[in-house]
């Protein structure tokens, strides 16, 4: 396993008006991420997510398409998401696609994780090639 780590920067927003039935509301979210550290690049995300007012639990699932230079090499891959958060934690899963690497980063296949401090993104990435 190879680590990387560092910072990004994200800019995300609803796609439509969320659909709300029976105290559950669905919707869309569309982003871009600036990585910056061990990962230099730019991302677009695509994010399904739900949430309950009364429980105030949330989930969400995202595919996200990162192009960028890992360890001097150059390509694209596609992150996967799923998350869940309610009042006892949270818990969240970022993994490669399968197959998804392109260029320089063909083999890619690893595991990513998204820390939160002071409103601040950070990022661990462990991969290999």
């Amino acid at each position: 396993m190879t680590h990387a780590s560092g910072t990004f920067d994200v800019k995300i927003g609803p796609v439509g008006d969320s659909d709300t039935a029976d105290g559950i509301a669905l919707g869309r979210m569309v982003g871009t991420k600036e990585f910056q550290g061990g990962l230099t690049g730019t991302s677009v995300v695509h994010m399904l997510h739900s949430g309950t007012e009364s429980a105030g639990s949330r989930a969400y699932v995202a595919i996200e398409r990162v192009t960028c230079s890992l360890g001097g090499k150059q390509g694209s891959f596609v992150l996967m998401h799923r998350g869940s958060m309610n009042k006892d934690g949270q818990e969240l899963n970022i993994v490669v696609a399968p197959n998804s690497g392109t260029g320089e980063l063909a083999t890619i296949a690893g595991t990513f994780q998204i820390i939160i401090k002071d409103k601040k993104h950070f990022y661990e990435f462990d991969y290999t090639l």
